[in-house]
């Protein structure tokens, strides 16, 4: 089935201090940019990345990278109305991987499984990683699942779907923590970082 990814980095990163998230070390390249390249390495494309206030210095880490930039021009709005401007460049009938730039240490094999979870499920819509039991980041929504988004209103949390799609939402359990690694402030992106690193150091995660 083709999938595109839809790399969010359109907020302001306020709680970062103000420099944008999707520029942090993630080894020797951004972490936008390694979202960008695991996202083609498992298949993914187009890759759509939404940028807002800092969207120079992302084109710049982004540079000869095979991917397509959507601005957000609502992006004070919130989360939801940079997936809508998003999801508007990806070409019809394609199922969508949503992976925010805050969590850019998802191993690669996790966005494999998650394909494999779509492609054996004919009835799920919305897959969810799953680590210890709880909900992580990125989601695999199937096209269907497009309208419903788009119908949103931009400070509408996209979470407010769930409850609606009932059992349609399957949640797929992964070995891999870094669907759980938030870096919503520099603390925690050191913590996350050093995680992934020994993840790295110890041959368990790729990517």
């Amino acid at each position: 089935m083709a999938t595109s990814a839809l790399l969010l980095s359109g907020g302001e990163s306020s709680r970062f201090g103000g420099a944008p998230k999707a520029l942090v070390a993630a080894g020797a390249r951004s972490g936008i940019r390694r979202m960008a390249e695991v996202s083609l390495e498992q298949g993914l494309y187009p890759i759509v990345v939404v940028v807002g206030p800092h969207r120079a210095p992302i084109a710049e880490a982004l540079r000869g990278a095979d991917v397509q930039l959507v601005d957000s021009e609502e992006w004070y709005e919130g989360r939801t109305a940079s997936v809508q401007s998003g999801l508007r460049a990806i070409p019809p009938a394609h199922d969508v991987l949503l992976w925010p730039v805050d969590h850019p240490f998802v191993a690669g094999r996790t966005l494999a499984t998650l394909q494999a979870a779509r492609d054996s499920d004919a009835l799920g819509l919305w897959f969810i990683p799953t680590y210890g039991g709880t909900n992580g980041h990125p989601v695999l929504w199937k096209d269907r699942v497009r309208a419903d988004v788009l119908e949103l209103r931009p400070d509408a949390p996209i979470r407010a779907l769930i409850p609606e799609l009932g059992p349609q939402v399957r949640r797929v359990g992964v070995d891999d923590p870094g669907i759980l690694a938030n870096i919503d402030t520099p603390e925690e992106y050191r913590i996350a970082y050093d995680a992934w690193r020994a993840r790295e150091e110890d041959g368990w995660t790729d990517g």
